[in-house]
C-alpha cells in the first residue's frame, strides 16, 4: 500500500493545520470538516460555479467553499464568499457586483465559531 501523504502545497498545509487548530480551541466541528474536505487529493477537491452559488444561497449570508470558485454564471444576492482559490473570471465578476471577497483564514479570524456559515460542496 501506498502512504498517504496529503496535500503538497505548504501553504494548503498550513491552512488545514490552523483549522484543526482552531476547531479544537473553539470547540467548532465545522473547521474540521472543512480541514478534511481540504485534505482531499487534487482531483476530488470542491470546485464550485458562481451559478451555483446563486442557487443555493440567501441574502446577507457567508457561503464557505472548501476548494476553487470557478467564474460560470453570476451572483445577483448580497453575500460573503470565502474559498481556498478564485479564477480570475469569477473574482471579476463577483468584484463588479460589489461582492465581498475573502479567504479561509480571513473568514476563521471573523468567526471563529463557524456559526451562520453555509458550506456549498
Amino acid at each position: 500500500m501506498v502512504k498517504r501523504t496529503g496535500p503538497t502545497n505548504i501553504y494548503l498545509r498550513k491552512l488545514i493545520a490552523m483549522l484543526k487548530k482552531e476547531g479544537k480551541k473553539n470547540g467548532a466541528r465545522i473547521w474540521f470538516y472543512v480541514a478534511k474536505l481540504l485534505s482531499k487529493p487534487t482531483r476530488n477537491r470542491v470546485e464550485v460555479n458562481l451559478y451555483k452559488i446563486n442557487k443555493y444561497s440567501k441574502d446577507g449570508e457567508t457561503i464557505l467553499v472548501p476548494g476553487k470558485v470557478l467564474g460560470v454564471g453570476y451572483v445577483s444576492k448580497n453575500i460573503k464568499i470565502a474559498a481556498w482559490k478564485f479564477s480570475n473570471n469569477a473574482i471579476e465578476k463577483l468584484s463588479k457586483n460589489n461582492i465581498k471577497i475573502m479567504n479561509i483564514e480571513e473568514l476563521v479570524k471573523e468567526n471563529p465559531k463557524g456559526s451562520n456559515v453555509r458550506i456549498l460542496i
